[in-house]
């Protein structure tokens, strides 16, 4: 085979795609997330700290100049900074992702139905307990007469 046939092979396996569909929705559901965690949840958490800005919040490591307000003006001065707010806001989403991965995933199993158990080709013999088939009248290890 030629490395065209074979790409195009690769491709046309059903994993491959269902690959690429998940990392769309997935960029897709991220970005849904983030503007929940940035436009709805944050604000609440801020105003319950205080009308603080939680994105905004940092801590400077070392020496500054004076006037440092906001964490994208320590970014633009070059200072160096803990970004916390940052982190709290990423870990936010990381937790809202999780979460609605695993309902999905609960949701998912719940549909599937259990495979249909397969008819059964033995049964029991009544007086040695061993299997013989169904349409048996005699079992062939203890020689019993079995009723029908």
């Amino acid at each position: 085979m030629s490395f065209v046939q074979d790409f195009k092979a690769f491709l046309n396996r059903g994993n491959v795609v269902d690959l690429a569909v998940a990392v769309v929705v997935g960029g897709a559901f991220s970005k849904i997330v983030t503007s929940l965690v940035n436009d709805f949840i944050n604000p609440v958490i801020g105003l319950i700290l205080g009308k603080v800005n939680l994105v905004d919040r940092f801590v400077i490591l070392g020496p500054s100049p004076g006037g440092i307000n906001t964490l994208a003006a320590a970014k633009k001065a070059g200072v160096p900074v803990l970004a916390y707010g940052d982190f709290v806001n990423t870990l936010v989403n990381f937790v809202i992702i999780a979460f609605v991965i695993f309902l999905v995933i609960k949701a998912i199993e719940r549909m599937k139905r259990p495979a249909p158990a397969p008819d059964a080709t033995t049964k029991d013999c009544p007086y040695c307990f061993s299997a013989i088939a169904i349409p048996a009248t005699r079992c062939p290890n203890c020689t019993s007469q079995l009723s029908v």
